[in-house]
């Protein structure tokens, strides 16, 4: 509890960095900085932990394949407009159902694919502390019997994120007799300091909660039953690359579509980047390095970007 957690999802900065592997990958470069060539593989990210270090482990194994790969952070609507337009590649963190509003036309209309859920049974909603479970608060309809408590006020993350909308429709139309609460949006790093000082004095507060993320791992929290189902079904997390990059990059699609994470790893992930501030390369380098048998797993039936070598075996010719 004692280190200093660098946040980044809907939230978080990440430094301009050289990252690792032969030809390097720029955080951060700016869209359109040079023309996709045949063997290179753009990467878009949302700031989060979560997501940033499943792109990095993905960039650094394509990397160790002889693709040349770069990472680069932005909005999830901004990333999806990169790749429509030809910009960036892949985008491994689309949660369904919370922003299948975004990524479905895109699909219909062709500008993109969707490869693999990489993370099934994720969670995205209102969750509390476990104290406050235990007192008796299970669902969202026992909310308004609790206002005063809660200071009638949910805590969100940056303002225009999907779980801060849900919240305040459910205010706009006074579903569970929440018309009379708001929605205290900030960063993440902002609403996770709200909570972690809430947690360790015992006050009551609802905030925005998912899973992978390091809360899980720190704090002892419950995610409150929906019988409205504002916040539809069980989520998932999709890897989505733009259809002209599928059409000619079988190679890369194949080990996409194998790279499918335990959340308990994510969890992981995203403890050491985010909570212990290891910095993104070697947080993914150090798993990659460690856990052959998984990498093996997702490097099944691939080869490397000339298709001369098994990957596999130019992962084990890189430990």
């Amino acid at each position: 509890m004692t280190a200093t957690p660098r946040h980044c999802t809907p939230l978080g900065r990440l430094t301009s960095t050289l990252l690792g592997g032969a030809m390097g990958a720029l955080l951060l470069a700016p869209f359109g900085l040079a023309q996709a060539e045949d063997d290179t593989v753009r990467f878009g990210t949302p700031q989060w932990p979560g997501a940033t270090v499943k792109s990095e482990v993905a960039r650094q194994l394509l990397d160790t394949l002889g693709y040349r790969t770069s990472l680069r952070e932005a909005s999830s609507s901004i990333i999806l407009e990169g790749m429509a337009s030809g910009d960036l590649d892949v985008n491994m963190a689309l949660w369904r159902p919370s922003q299948s509003g975004m990524l479905d036309p895109r699909l219909a209309a062709g500008e993109l694919v969707e490869v693999v859920k990489n993370i099934d049974g994720a969670r995205f909603q209102l969750a509390v502390p476990e104290y406050v479970w235990d007192a008796g608060v299970h669902s969202m309809a026992d909310l308004a019997e609790h206002a005063e408590r809660f200071g009638r006020t949910f805590y969100g993350i940056e303002p225009g994120n999907v779980g801060n909308e849900l919240m305040q429709n459910a205010i706009d139309d006074g579903t569970y007799g929440l018309n009379d609460w708001r929605v205290a949006a900030s960063s993440e790093t902002g609403m996770m300091s709200q909570v972690e000082s809430d947690i360790r004095n015992e006050q009551w507060v609802a905030f925005l909660g998912w899973e992978p993320h390091w809360m899980n791992v720190d704090f002892d929290i419950r995610y409150l039953e929906d019988p409205e189902n504002l916040w539809g079904d069980a989520s998932s997390v999709s890897t989505v690359v733009a259809s002209d990059f599928a059409e000619r990059h079988p190679n890369v699609i194949a080990f996409l579509d194998n790279m499918v994470v335990p959340i308990a790893v994510q969890d992981q992930w995203v403890y050491a980047y985010s909570r212990e501030d290891q910095p993104l390369e070697a947080v993914a380098a150090t798993w990659i390095q460690s856990h052959p048998e998984r990498v093996n797993t997702w490097l099944e039936g691939v080869t490397t970007a000339d298709g001369e070598t098994r990957a596999q075996d130019a992962y084990q010719a890189s430990r």
